[in-house]
């Protein structure tokens, strides 16, 4: 089946159930999603808050988008992948409008409509899958200078909503996108040289908010100032657009003891207790002191921390269920994406699984204190509604390449 101008659009649902699904995903999605439920209740239960019934309407909402995006053949987000990216970037830009976007916490990021709130940035992230996924799949891919062009073309594909997004800011939102599209180059088989110079540029921009940062702390000493009550008065001297909360976030990280451990290194170092103080088999649930006293921040400990939580509650062994359970996810996505039928296929299924990786190490990374803390949720399992119904609609598309990869007459 070709997809042309005219195509009748009723040709991309196709019921037959001479098509098997793929279980092994959502059995593990439900699973993962019921975790979350059970520890937002937890994790607000001394605030008397009900945001877990709230996730339960979006993992239902979420539901419905995952089922009716796997029943529809994944080539039509090819026929319009261009729409799709410019809807996405027209989003990302009216959010920084400011009489539109809502801003909260210094940063805007949502648009808000009545009582629900949407997050352009998670839209961004599926239009750049789906525009690099379209890019690859047309390009002929080879050695670094047959295939300029189309990195050129990727590089401003991934690079312009990232822009958008870090404008807001939300760095860690931007940063995700980047080891998608180059874990689609890869298997695009792009010459090993481009990869040797991305490790090497990244290196070299590290070295670069390395010295930015070292900078940052020698000038709050010398000038007796605090990173907490004098935010934004190195952002003139820096030659990067960081913002001071964001070299706070850092230096809490590389250097706790030369920053206020109280104030900015706190989140942390209250996550790093919760993980620690639950042994093997945890406290129990809802039996957790470091959410339920408040040294993990409630505004935060039901999403960006949940992780955090559920080890203190469940130990160890709950633990390594949640990273078993995302681990059989990762490894049937990538699974599918063998068993896809065409290229297209094959770099939506192992985009998205990238993408969910992505989102899984650095939150848990975060909550151990191997990276910096940064606002990356836990797929599945963080309390949030645009997030939510952005992983539903992946994780379909996921599916409907498993779904369609023979091409049924």
């Amino acid at each position: 089946m070709k997809i042309s101008p005219g195509l009748d659009l009723s040709q991309f649902f196709k019921v037959s159930t001479r098509e098997r699904l793929d279980w092994i995903t959502p059995v593990c999605l439900v699973l993962l999603a019921t975790f979350g439920v059970f520890f937002i209740y937890s994790a607000q239960l001394a605030t008397g808050r009900e945001q877990w019934a709230q996730q339960l309407v979006w993992l239902g909402t979420g539901a419905v988008v995952y089922t009716a995006v796997s029943l529809v053949d994944y080539r039509l987000w090819l026929k319009y992948s261009h729409w799709v990216y410019l809807a996405s970037l027209v989003l990302l830009a009216l959010v920084l409008v400011p009489f539109i976007g809502s801003a909260r916490m210094g940063a805007r990021r949502w648009i808000d409509f009545g009582p629900a709130s949407f997050q352009p940035s998670e839209s961004a992230k599926l239009a750049v899958l789906i525009m690099s996924a379209s890019i690859l799949t047309g390009a002929k891919i080879g050695s670094v200078r047959d295939s300029l062009q189309t990195l050129i073309k990727l590089a401003l594909a991934a690079g312009i909503p990232m822009l958008l997004i870090v404008a807001q800011p939300d760095l860690g939102s931007a940063l995700v996108i980047a080891p998608m599209v180059f874990a689609m180059l890869y298997v695009s088989n792009l010459s090993l040289r481009f990869f040797a110079g991305a490790v090497g540029v990244f290196a070299l921009l590290v070295g670069v908010v390395a010295l930015d940062t070292w900078r940052y702390a020698k000038f709050l000493e010398e000038n007796n100032l605090s990173p907490t009550t004098d935010r934004g008065a190195f952002e003139e001297h820096s030659f990067l657009p960081l913002h001071d909360y964001q070299r706070n976030r850092i230096l809490a990280f590389v250097a706790p003891d030369k920053i206020d451990p109280m104030g900015i290194g706190w989140n942390q170092r209250q996550s790093l207790i919760s993980v620690g103080s639950g042994g093997l088999t945890g406290k129990g649930w809802t039996e957790g002191t470091q959410a339920k006293l408040g040294y993990l921040p409630r505004g935060i400990a039901h999403n960006d921390f949940i992780f955090s939580v559920i080890a203190e509650e469940k130990g160890f062994l709950g633990s390594i269920t949640v990273i078993g359970l995302f681990g059989v996810v990762l490894w049937n996505g990538i699974r599918i994406a063998g068993l896809a039928r065409d290229r297209f296929g094959q770099l939506l299924a192992l985009g998205v699984s990238v993408l969910t990786g992505v989102h899984v190490f650095v939150n848990i990374a975060m909550t151990i204190g191997l990276v910096p803390v940064t606002g990356i949720p836990l797929p599945f399992i963080s309390y949030g509604g645009t997030f939510v119904l952005s992983c539903c609609l992946l994780q379909g598309l996921v599916q409907s390449v498993y779904r369609f990869r023979r091409d049924f007459s």
